[in-house]
């Protein structure tokens, strides 16, 4: 589990920059809360992906795709939550705001993360026998 979770971490690296990548983009003409959705829905995508290939190291399917956004609903409601109070209640400008409420969301998306993507026993013996040749 430490190398997941090392990955994890890598992973959300990526994602939160590709994450704020868009969110500056869309900043040019939707208000924050739209930029905000549209970037955290694409980026979500990639997440996905990533996860998949090198966190957990299994095959994504269908199933674990539409699921997937299960694992990131705590973390949109925290990071929205977030944004919200950030930028409305403490006023401290909506250029960093998603950067700051992200990083409570971090723990609890990995633990309903890994949840999602190991649901079924053969993933994870076949998560760990992956992991004994690592």
């Amino acid at each position: 589990m430490p190398r997941q979770l090392l990955t994890f971490a890598l992973v959300g690296v990526i994602n939160t920059a590709t994450y704020y990548g868009f969110y500056l983009l869309f900043l040019n003409w939707l208000p924050y809360l739209g930029a905000h959705i549209l970037a955290f829905a694409l980026s979500m995508t990639g997440s996905f992906f990533l996860n998949a290939r090198f966190t957990y190291r299994i095959r994504p399917t269908w199933r674990k795709f539409l699921l997937f956004p299960l694992t990131n609903a705590a973390n949109f409601l925290l990071t929205t939550a977030g944004v919200y109070a950030v930028v409305d209640v403490l006023h401290w400008g909506n250029r960093f705001a998603p950067l700051l409420a992200s990083a409570a969301a971090i723990p609890v998306t990995f633990v309903v993360s890994r949840a999602v993507m190991l649901s079924r026993e053969g993933d994870r013996k076949d998560c760990i026998k992956v992991q004994e040749y690592v």
